[in-house]
């Protein structure tokens, strides 16, 4: 019969421990993952889903049809800068769930397309990602229901949050982009990153 020294014991024990550590650290990194995969997914249907519903709303306006009074989540419009490649949807508000399937319009603030200084809200690490490498005279493209608009980049600033002087109404049309700064910070960031463009 063989006999387990307390030690040989400790030490066995240590293993068992290491290795089911090491299994649910891998079953919550898979389910990290597939949580991460899943939520892209979802939200690159929900572009696809949001082109559709906009198309609409152009034949709509075409057809003088009214439209429904603006919610929380609605298609405004689409919002495309072609240097960066980038195009995605507009959505009304700036609810966490509204930012994860889209840039939000921020409330208070002209509607896309009409006079005034637009408030446009996305996250760094999606949607808005690319605006690190946006300069001073790139063009910001808004299609709406009523028309295509085109902007010019007059400046780009980092601001503090609370900063709200830079959603000052404007006498001409503009467009002001805002997203969490630095890029690769991990967590809270500090700071705003702001663009600026007139209308042509």
């Amino acid at each position: 019969m063989m006999c387990t020294t307390e030690p040989e014991s400790f030490a066995m024990r240590g293993r068992q421990f290491l290795r089911w550590t090491r299994r649910l650290f891998f079953v919550i990194g898979s389910l990290a993952v597939a949580y991460v995969a899943l939520t892209l997914l979802h939200a690159r249907f929900y572009q696809e889903a949001a082109n559709t519903s906009l198309e609409q709303q152009i034949h709509a306006e075409e057809q003088h049809q009214s439209l429904p009074p603006v919610k929380e989540g609605d298609v405004l419009g689409r919002i495309e800068i072609p240097r960066l490649g980038m195009a995605v949807a507009i959505l009304q508000g700036t609810t966490a769930q509204t930012l994860r399937l889209g840039v939000g319009h921020i409330e208070g603030t002209p509607l896309p397309g009409e006079a005034g200084n637009i408030g446009i809200a996305g996250h760094r690490d999606t949607y808005f990602r690319g605006l690190k490498e946006i300069r001073p005279s790139d063009e910001i493209q808004i299609q709406t229901a009523s028309g295509l608009s085109h902007y010019e980049v007059d400046w780009v600033q980092i601001v503090a949050p609370g900063d709200t002087g830079i959603f000052a109404p404007s006498t001409g049309s503009a467009v002001t982009l805002i997203t969490c700064y630095p890029f690769h910070f991990i967590g809270a960031a500090p700071e705003r990153f702001v663009v600026h463009a007139h209308r042509q």
